[in-house]
């Protein structure tokens, strides 16, 4: 598994809806969840499989109409990059949400 060189947000929001499925995920339903077009989703998903992150296979469901899907899941080793990736970015949001406090420089009258 190759460590990923840029990590953006969409990156890191298609990581944490792969994380947050229940079994394997496919592309227009990480669309929608997401709000992201397809012309981000399915690049990050090619890189993410490309560098070994995720795989992929064809959904064999004969008896669902419709054109066939093809299904996402994480590697072993993805799982864990994904989690902390996410994880650290969550953290760093909650501190971000923090207000900054600075001691007073007012002398304190009783």
């Amino acid at each position: 598994m190759e460590p990923l060189v840029r990590v953006t947000a969409p990156t890191l929001d298609v990581l944490a809806a792969l994380l947050a499925a229940e079994g394997p995920a496919w592309g227009l339903r990480l669309i929608k969840e997401l709000g992201r077009p397809s012309g981000t989703v399915y690049p990050i998903l090619e890189r993410l499989e490309r560098q070994g992150w995720i795989t992929s296979d064809w959904d064999d469901d004969a008896d669902r109409p419709g054109p066939r899907r093809r299904l996402y899941e994480f590697t072993a080793d993805g799982q864990r990059a994904a989690t902390d990736l996410v994880a650290a970015r969550r953290a760093a949001e909650a501190n971000a949400s923090r207000p900054a406090t600075r001691p007073s420089t007012r002398p304190v009258t009783s």
